[in-house]
């Protein structure tokens, strides 16, 4: 996914949701968002997520609990 605007994209997606997280490319290629939504901010995010920009391809969408929690918007991680 990296090289296609995800995580600006992604970044977009959460201002537009008023979602705080982060997003990160990992060195496999993929792409992490930790996140801190309400359960009526969990689909809207998921589908744009599912989406994604323009020319990403996603395969899959993993979601597991953390313990984070973020409160001052949300970031892209260089």
């Amino acid at each position: 996914m990296q090289g296609v605007w995800f995580r600006k994209f992604t970044k977009e997606l959460a201002d537009k949701l008023g979602i705080s997280g982060e997003v990160r490319n990992l060195p496999d290629g993929s792409v992490e968002v930790k996140a801190t939504l309400s359960q009526e901010q969990l689909e809207p995010f998921l589908e744009g997520l599912k989406k994604g920009p323009p020319l990403a391809r996603v395969d899959a969408i993993e979601m597991e609990d953390i313990d984070e929690v973020f409160t001052n918007g949300f970031r892209i991680v260089r």
